[in-house]
């Protein structure tokens, strides 16, 4: 067992290196060379471009790769980034403020190691999605009125397909999926596609083993219970207003919650306090209201919601 695992291994490296000795030219007109003001010897190397996904249409995505630190091993795995929104931008806040390599000084200018970025990991592939987020484009306008799930998912996959032949190493590797936020839809959705195009196939290009999902939006009713159990739970609201929000919120459409509903999502806004509902043990930068309005999180805006309807 222990020697067909080891011999699978160095099959598996064997062809990492020779995928990556025969990469295309794109891959190495990729190359970052140095961020601006990115620290000295950072240990790992770093690409981004376009790549098209509707040549017709002129629509193309853009991505960011850190490849994994060192420490990581030859043939660590592969980890596709969404940020959710609709319309965040992977690499503005995926890459530059949650999992990246680098975090932002006070400055504007210069840049740090984050201690705890996943490339110690694995390698990560930061996708701008759907086309009109981030760097992502599209030639014809409107795409920019049609994106919907159905077609975020087809145009990542033809990222996918088109990208690994950009860089042929990372065929075969282990693939996993990751996001935040609504990419509680984007990212079950790329998995489903993704099985369903490998099913029957041997040995896929794209190894799909697993996916992962933070702060997901999923649908109305179990994002509410979510988000009112993680408040509840920490301390953050009462165990009436608790009740009260599960009575008259979990059966509600966060589009357009009941007034009751409205009236317990003030009462809750109003129990946590001057806090930073992202990161509860640090010290918000903001008070309250403009810190809560200006996340621009799923249910911090039905507080928003919540009270823009008491003020008429």
């Amino acid at each position: 067992m222990a020697r067909g695992l080891a011999a699978a291994l160095l099959a598996l490296l064997a062809a990492s290196v020779a995928l990556a000795a025969a990469a295309p030219a794109d891959q190495e007109g990729d190359r970052i060379r140095e961020l601006p003001g990115q620290p000295p010897n950072v240990g790992f190397s770093q690409y981004s471009g376009y790549v098209t996904v509707n040549q017709a249409r002129g629509r193309a995505l853009f991505y960011w790769l850190v490849e994994a630190a060192p420490a990581a091993g030859p043939i660590a795995p592969l980890v596709l980034w969404l940020n959710g929104g609709p319309g965040c931008s992977s690499v503005g806040y995926g890459a530059s403020e949650e999992v990246g390599p680098f975090r932002i000084r006070p400055d504007g200018k210069t840049l740090y190691l984050n201690k705890n970025s996943w490339n110690k990991a694995a390698n990560l592939l930061f996708l701008e999605s759907p086309a009109g987020v981030g760097f992502s484009y599209s030639n014809t306008s409107m795409d920019l009125y049609t994106a919907g799930d159905a077609k975020t998912a087809l145009d990542a996959y033809a990222f996918m397909v088109n990208w690994l032949e950009r860089f042929p190493q990372y065929k075969y590797r282990e693939f996993y999926i990751a996001g935040e936020s609504y990419a509680g839809h984007y990212v079950p959705q790329l998995a489903k596609l993704i099985f369903e195009k490998n099913n029957g196939t041997e040995n896929p290009t794209i190894n799909l083993k697993g996916f992962v999902v933070g702060n997901a939006v999923t649908d109305d009713y179990n994002d509410y219970l979510g988000t009112f159990e993680y408040w509840w739970s920490h301390g953050l609201i009462s165990d009436s207003t608790y009740l009260n929000l599960k009575k008259t919120c979990l059966f509600d459409s966060s589009e357009h919650p009941s007034p009751e509903c409205v009236k317990n999502l003030n009462l809750a806004s109003s129990e946590e306090g001057n806090i930073d509902p992202y990161s509860l043990y640090t010290k918000p930068c903001n008070s309250s209201a403009s810190l809560k309005l200006g996340l621009g999180g799923r249910y911090l805006m039905i507080l928003f919601t919540a009270l823009v309807v008491q003020s008429l």
